[in-house]
């Protein structure tokens, strides 16, 4: 059965599924917009603030039929983010061939390590220092959205942002224990570079997921 189980895995007929839920997109360029989200175990990219550390293992989460979660997010939404862990860990060609034939769009959050996968409507990088993006997803983003949880992530944001097309839309965003202490750098720096807009985890302040 493992062996089954790994093959429906590698042609993403089947999925590790965290969870899944229907919220407001709390972050980024679609802040406020009603979402259905599907939070997919797996990562190794491993930072160390990470907040959902329990998506790491994807041993830990239930492996669900990819065509039975597509079919219950476009019941609810038609705005699908997938999100995890690492959502590009996965083949996701069947997951989102079936999401674009019930009429959604889909949009993803990755910190680009992987090869790109599916049909994606809207790409948000979020690269990590511990495991720089594919050079080819970097043309491809449609915002970036660097963490920042100390002084050198803004050059660190920098140096992504010179990899992005002119289109893609730059974000900083707190590390969320931080908040008190990097937004008001946060705001010096893009007064300084006004190409940069906040992105602040708005999900949070109204306690939903």
């Amino acid at each position: 059965m493992n062996k089954e189980k790994d093959i429906l895995l590698k042609e993403g007929k089947m999925l590790p599924v965290m969870e899944h839920f229907y919220t407001l997109q709390g972050e980024g360029a679609h802040t406020g917009k009603a979402a259905y989200f599907i939070r997919l175990g797996g990562c190794d990219v491993g930072c160390h603030w990470c907040d959902v550390k329990e998506s790491w293992d994807p041993d830990l989460h239930p492996v669900m039929d990819t065509i039975e979660i597509a079919e219950t997010a476009a019941k609810h939404c038609k705005t699908i983010v997938l999100t995890g862990g690492e959502p590009l860990m996965w083949n996701l060609d069947i997951l989102t061939s079936k999401l674009k034939e019930l009429g959604c769009s889909i949009h993803i959050e990755t910190s680009g390590a992987y090869p790109m996968s599916g049909q994606l409507d809207w790409i948000t990088l979020s690269p990590k220092k511990t495991g720089l993006p594919k050079e080819e997803i970097y043309q491809k983003a449609n915002e970036l959205k660097v963490i920042v949880f100390n002084n050198h992530d803004l050059t660190f944001a920098q140096e992504q942002a010179a990899k992005v097309s002119e289109n893609c839309k730059l974000y900083l965003q707190s590390e969320w224990s931080k908040r008190n202490e990097m937004y008001p750098k946060i705001t010096d720096f893009i007064l300084e570079h006004p190409e940069w807009q906040a992105s602040v985890q708005t999900h949070k302040y109204l306690n939903i997921p």
